[in-house]
């Protein structure tokens, strides 16, 4: 088909939707197009054996061959030259659906019903019943499925092969999402994102050149299918023999529709495309029809993956399932590296896909006893590069990958890339498989200022990447340089600035230590201090009971603590209130000295309040000690340091080796460096600090920015002070003409 040819049927297309403007807006116009696209697509497929496809039907019934057999059968007759079961049994064609007007709508329906079971499924995934009855509410659905019957839109396959119908379907998805960006952007990636992703994926995979190569291609948030159908074609252009295979899970029924009707309409399988939440959902009772509540391809592991997963949704509904997952398995399942918090899932779905990853090769006397290797691009909002203390869920999943050298890569993209926000993306890039000089080491490229303006703005979207832009950013990748340049837009301008650096795995990773300071007080029995009693718990409960409150029990409890409060008060106001006190032992005597005129001991947690209350924090105190002769450490001076890896640290440290025994000489490597940096850094301003190390974690983030940081210079104070000049002219001139 000719681009001429391409371009006049969308054109046409586009006026044909245009018609259905007052019931419906131009956002929601895809909700009636897309699905008779792919109806009159298959309409046209099955026209030339349709009633061989009835009388063959009847002739198999009669015989008693129903279900699996017969929908075999049928599909074969239907179209002989087709992989992909379609077929229908309704006898309903556009044509004769024209011809009897006044029931358009209920034949429209039974045709639909007469397809073959994924083809229904799609309809029914796209809701196309609730459109038919709107349509001929509004008396549009005549008109449209006689436009759809013009001679100026053949969408035969002698017209248009399966894979030319393909790209139309594929651009026509795009125009018409384009149109519905806020409501759309969920489930659509613009293309030049998804060509620069799979170009990146690409980069470095020769075997993708052997002919007849078998490659798998996978996304687990597929939307509309994008991401599969841009892999395939840029692996097919690049090998016109390998062998590639599609496989997704999609949760949105509309965007799974629009993917399988993709898929169908060129012939390609659909059975490799799951409906459901791809992180699991635990209660049956959110299970619909033809709906997988978690993984749909629990056994596949895949060479290339790619996804564009939500960003910054919360996974709450799937939780149960996930968490339970979590600790159950381990790392035997999907997510063991860790949970993110409850509020971004993204990382859910980045373990998910390394969880997908073939084994990497294994040369053993020159021949490979491991396996392909795999390699996922991913993109994700800036949260999954540095959210989360060490420690936490996305602090140890980052470690996880890192220190694994999985994470190949990360490229900043500009913002106002997509159509439903206008925040920075990045794409990430993981394999399994790093080239020897890759090995140990994270590319960072920055491409936030590689794109051009849209003539028109799409939502959110005024960016977008050129062909150009997409190989400049694929070089500098693929180049791997330190400092590498690249031409960038500044204010508009050109500039080259440093958009790739190199960084080995440990400068992401870092310790978060605790510095402690004593605990010093003073104490003194004043009446200020004395009245802070009845701020401390322990004393407060003293007037407290657990019986019923209408229990005479309980009035006699109650009673009985109030005049312990009265007492140890009275006791404390007969000390000396104007002596203060710097050593806690030596007033601890004076104390318990005093406390022993009550007629009852007084309980430890007690005592512990009446401390609390009569002390004061006080630098020139003497130290307060804890029962083995340590220092007790101040809770309010307790302060945290960043302190990075040691150089000769060796990666991956052992799970869970900073708060376990058994690595004694890791655990002493990590101690001295952090006695050092105390040394250095904190003791020449508190002399009297040290470390809790029972407290030190492991950290790792991703600074992408501050490593790209460009200083700007702020502009001379002349040049500010003339532009404010000029303002106060300009306002007074404005004011002139009022007056």
């Amino acid at each position: 088909m000719q681009n001429s040819q391409h371009q006049a049927l969308i054109t046409f297309i586009w006026s044909i939707a245009n018609k259905l403007r007052g019931p419906y807006r131009p956002p929601q116009y895809r909700r009636v197009m897309l699905p008779l696209i792919v109806l009159r697509r298959f309409d046209l497929v099955l026209a030339e054996n349709k009633q061989k496809v009835l009388d063959e039907k009847k002739r198999l019934e009669d015989k008693g061959i129903t279900g699996p057999a017969l929908e075999k059968a049928l599909s074969r007759i239907a179209a002989a030259d087709r992989k992909q079961e379609l077929f229908n049994t309704s006898g309903f064609t556009f044509e004769k659906l024209l011809g009897d007007a006044p029931n358009i709508a209920g034949n429209l329906i039974a045709y639909i019903q007469g397809f073959s079971p994924r083809a229904r499924d799609i309809f029914d995934k796209f809701e196309f019943e609730t459109e038919i009855a709107k349509l001929d509410e509004a008396n549009r659905l005549y008109l449209i499925i006689k436009e759809f019957c013009s001679v100026d839109i053949n969408l035969s396959p002698k017209a248009i092969t399966n894979l030319q119908m393909g790209y139309l379907f594929e651009e026509l998805v795009r125009k018409f999402n384009e149109q519905a960006n806020e409501e759309a952007g969920d489930h659509f990636t613009p293309r030049e994102v998804i060509r620069l992703m799979v170009e990146l994926v690409l980069t470095g995979e020769d075997g993708i050149f052997e002919p007849g190569i078998y490659r798998s291609v996978y996304d687990p948030t597929a939307g509309t299918g994008g991401m599969l159908s841009e892999s395939e074609k840029a692996a097919m252009a690049k090998n016109p023999q390998a062998n590639i295979e599609l496989f997704g899970q999609e949760y949105n029924p509309e965007s799974y529709a629009i993917c399988c009707s993709d898929l169908l309409i060129k012939d390609e399988p659909i059975n490799n495309l799951i409906y459901g939440d791809t992180l699991g959902i635990k209660d049956a009772k959110n299970k619909t029809n033809g709906f997988v509540p978690h993984d749909g391809h629990p056994d596949r592991k895949f060479h290339y993956m790619l996804a564009n997963p939500p960003f910054g949704v919360e996974w709450k509904p799937e939780e149960d399932f996930v968490r339970e997952e979590y600790e159950d398995q381990g790392f035997s399942g999907r997510f063991g590296a860790g949970l993110p918090r409850i509020n971004d899932g993204s990382l859910l779905f980045l373990q998910h896909m390394i969880s997908k990853m073939h084994q990497p090769p294994k040369l053993v006397e020159g021949k490979n006893v491991g396996g392909d290797g795999s390699k996922i691009a991913i993109v994700f909002n800036g949260s999954p590069l540095f959210t989360g203390d060490a420690g936490s869920g996305e602090s140890n999943i980052r470690r996880w990958i890192i220190e694994r050298d999985m994470l190949d890569a990360i490229v900043a993209l500009p913002d106002q890339m997509f159509y439903n926000t206008g925040i920075y993306t990045y794409v990430w890039i993981v394999t399994n498989n790093k080239p020897a000089h890759r090995q140990g080491q994270v590319q960072l490229i920055d491409g936030t200022r590689h794109f051009k303006k849209m003539d028109k703005s799409l939502g959110n979207k005024r960016n977008e990447l050129s062909d150009e832009h997409i190989k400049g950013l694929v070089r500098l990748y693929a180049e791997h340089d330190h400092d590498a340049e690249g031409e960038v837009l500044v204010d508009g301008k050109p500039e080259r600035r440093v958009c790739s650096k190199l960084f080995e795995n440990r400068e992401f990773g870092f310790l978060k230590i605790t510095v402690e300071r004593p605990l010093r007080l003073n104490f003194q029995a004043s009446a200020e201090r004395i009245a802070k009693l009845d701020e401390q718990s322990a004393f407060v409960n003293l007037a407290s009971s657990k019986k019923r409150k209408d229990d005479a029990a309980y009035r006699a409890e109650v009673a009985a603590g109030q005049e312990t409060q009265a007492a140890i008060k009275a006791t404390l106001q007969g000390m000396d209130s104007e002596t203060q006190y710097r050593n806690r032992p030596a007033f601890e005597a004076v104390l318990d000295a005093a406390l022993k005129k009550l007629p009852n001991k007084v309980p430890a947690p007690v005592k512990k309040a009446i401390l609390a209350a009569l002390s004061e924090r006080d630098p020139k105190a003497d130290i307060c000690l804890d029962a083995k002769g340590n220092p007790e450490p101040d809770a309010d001076l307790r302060d945290t340091e960043i302190v990075a890896l040691p150089n000769d640290i060796e990666l991956p440290l052992p799970l869970g080796y900073d708060n376990e025994t058994g690595h004694d000489e890791l655990l002493a490597l990590v101690k001295s460096h952090c006695e050092d940096y105390l040394k250095v850094e904190v003791l020449p301003h508190v002399p009297d600090a040290w470390i809790d190390h029972s407290k030190t974690k492991v950290g790792y983030e991703i600074p992408l920015t501050r490593h790209f940081y460009v200083y700007q210079p702020p502009r001379p104070l002349e040049v500010i002070a003339g532009e404010i000049s000029q303002l106060e002219k300009d306002i007074m001139a404005m004011l002139s003409e009022v007056v």
